[in-house]
């Protein structure tokens, strides 16, 4: 399956190579302070691949908090953050947004509340690399075909 998904403004965009084919993908609703804030919820595939295209690489800004170790990517035209990411042992994880989906039917999220804030550092990160995109490519500049393009570039 191919999910193709972006910020509002499509300044940020991805494609997400889901295989097999899933019956539901899981949701998970993050329970911390900035999730909460924003509405985030979250999905990966350890075994899917994941191509962010940045259109104006200045328009984006990133957000880490709290242990520092996921990185939020921000469009500064639209607010909205479709893609986290994760350096670990020098090689990038993510998850992506189900919020900024363009073509899936919602009735395949599977929704349910995740929360871990008292996990410690090092289970985290292993947790991250067990469940997390491991095939991450970002580019800039680009286009996705399907991505909307609200803005001129």
């Amino acid at each position: 399956m191919l999910i193709h998904g972006s910020c509002h403004c499509g300044n940020i965009a991805f494609e997400l190579i889901w295989e097999p084919d899933p019956r539901e993908i899981p949701a998970r609703a993050c329970e911390c302070s900035f999730c909460t804030k924003h509405g985030g919820v979250w999905t990966s595939n350890p075994a899917g691949s994941l191509t962010v295209i940045v259109r104006q690489p200045a328009l984006v800004s990133q957000y880490a908090f709290g242990t520092c170790t996921a990185v939020f990517h921000v469009c500064g035209r639209c607010g909205v953050a479709p893609v986290v990411t994760s350096l670990i042992d020098n090689h990038l994880y993510a998850v992506v947004s189900v919020n900024a989906f363009s073509n899936v039917d919602p009735s395949r999220l599977s929704r349910a509340p995740a929360w871990f804030e008292n996990e410690e550092l090092e289970s985290r990160l292993a947790r991250r690399k067990r469940n997390w995109i491991a095939a991450v490519c970002f580019e800039e500049g680009g286009s996705l075909q399907n991505a909307p393009k609200r803005f001129p570039p």
